[in-house]
């Protein structure tokens, strides 16, 4: 059994105060999403940037990679937050149905979509702290072109070509 030492232990908490700045979880500067300036459209709102400038770490991996993060994160803690408005409100003031209703379905939907960042970024750094994902060591990614081929190099010139004359009948 492996026990957690000092270094993994502050590790993880630099990099889960980075999740809730909505920062890179391995330089801590580079924003995960557009700012709000920025932002236009809900699609903006809920789709990260495709990685970090500064040390280029990707912040989505494969397709899917969020389906846990948006599941578990955003829709399990609005889900928690609607429970509990549910009953507080129902026990204490015992409102009709359809204002109860009202009074918890407003705010988990509006937590659902303030919360989706956090749950995203949240499981950039979750999964960063148990699988990072970094080059390695001796990776140069300047020899390489769009599709992760190596570019050729170049061919060194040969000695000069002399000239030859062909005979001609004239």
């Amino acid at each position: 059994m492996n026990d957690i030492s000092g270094y993994q232990l502050r590790t993880a908490w630099i990099y889960f105060l980075r999740s809730l700045r909505l920062r890179c979880p391995t330089c801590g500067i580079t924003p995960i999403f557009p700012s709000l300036k920025k932002t236009r459209s809900l699609r903006d709102w809920f789709t990260p940037l495709d990685g970090c400038h500064r040390c280029g770490y990707p912040y989505e991996r494969e397709p899917g990679y969020f389906l846990l993060a948006t599941w578990a994160g955003s829709y399990g803690m609005g889900s928690l937050i609607g429970l509990i408005l549910y009953f507080t409100i129902d026990l204490k003031f015992h409102p009709p149905i359809f204002y109860l209703l009202l009074m918890v379905l407003i705010p988990v939907i509006a937590a659902n979509i303030i919360l989706a960042r956090h749950a995203k970024a949240f499981f950039i750094a979750f999964d960063h702290f148990f699988d990072p994902h970094e080059k390695e060591r001796g990776e140069n990614d300047d020899d390489r072109d769009q599709g992760g081929q190596k570019k050729p190099a170049p061919i060194a010139p040969s000695k000069p070509r002399q000239k030859v004359e062909f005979l001609s009948k004239t």
